[in-house]
């Protein structure tokens, strides 16, 4: 096997069809096919099984595709150590982005790039906080943005910022319900109050349940749904009530569509942390972009652009 073949491979099992991959990687589809039957007959072993929904990776091949990708981030740094480690940082970089910190951070942190960086490539994918970390374990982005730490043999982290995570209710009082006084509320004068909150398995759910269980409060949560959009819509409509960033419902409360408190005893925050991977170096052009990332994490808490947010220093 060679490098070539390894990148086709990748690609084959990235894209699902050897029809995307010949399109993605420019290759006639029946060079890629005899590729993959090279590689089997030299392993002695099935690499792919295909069925109606597509090619997928069977038991040996994804052994392959791990290493594989391992091997091909290792080269890509090879070749740029010896064209020298002082020289300007060039090549992709990917980065792993939630939808709420995406919304704050992709367009400065793409125009910072371009400035600064001209030579390199970004590409941000945005998906859940479990998705991303499954992809950078997977060797699939190179660093993330996320709102939990992660440590261990594989990924390593730290935090930058801290953002405050508030009450938020309909500007009107709902019927049948006590609207809450002016200032700072308790958490456990929060947790009675009926709750429009992401589901069981959103990272800010887990968050707010660990706070409620540590203070022997329940809360009382009426409706599961996970888009922030929904949610802000449901309690400006005067559906219930919601815990969510200051960030997220600054503009509604600017606009006198929604009122916020904030939460005290405990005071709610939660931390943004960049992760990158502790089992292999970085190259220089996702070096930095990761610093370039928490520049422009800082700046945007510093400016006020990301409201409610502080840094971690």
């Amino acid at each position: 096997m060679d490098l070539r073949q390894l990148r086709y491979f990748v690609a084959i099992v990235e894209q699902g069809s050897f029809s995307k991959a010949a399109a993605t990687l420019n290759v006639a589809q029946p060079a890629l096919s005899l590729h993959v039957r090279n590689m089997e007959a030299d392993l002695g072993t099935a690499l792919l099984f295909r069925s109606p929904q597509g090619v997928m990776a069977t038991e040996a091949g994804e052994i392959l595709l791990r290493n594989a990708r391992i091997i091909i981030d290792q080269f890509a740094i090879t070749q740029e150590e010896i064209r020298g480690h002082e020289a300007e940082p060039a090549g992709e970089v990917r980065l792993g982005l939630p939808g709420t910190i995406s919304q704050i951070l992709s367009v400065p942190l793409i125009i910072a790039a371009r400035k600064r960086y001209p030579k390199i490539k970004l590409r941000i994918a945005e998906a859940m906080s479990g998705f991303i970390t499954e992809w950078i374990r997977e060797s699939r982005i190179d660093i993330a943005v996320l709102y939990i730490p992660v440590e261990d043999r594989v990924l390593t982290s730290y935090p930058v910022l801290t953002e405050e995570l508030c009450l938020l209710g309909p500007a009107t009082p709902m019927e049948g319900i006590k609207t809450p006084p002016f200032g700072p509320l308790a958490l456990a004068k929060v947790a009675p109050l009926p709750l429009i909150l992401p589901s069981a398995n959103h990272g800010l759910r887990e968050l707010l349940e660990r706070e409620a269980t540590s203070n022997s409060l329940d809360l009382n949560t009426v409706i599961d749904v996970d888009s922030y959009g929904n949610i802000k819509e449901l309690v400006e409509k005067g559906m219930g009530y919601s815990i969510l960033p200051f960030n997220a419902i600054a503009r509604e409360v600017r606009e006198g569509r929604l009122r916020s408190w904030r939460i005290t005893k405990p005071e709610l925050k939660r931390d943004v942390h960049l992760v990158h991977p502790a089992d292999r170096p970085m190259t220089n052009a996702v070096s930095a972009i990761e610093a370039l990332c928490r520049d422009t994490l800082l700046e945007l808490a510093a400016t006020g652009q990301w409201s409610g947010a502080k840094a971690l220093r």
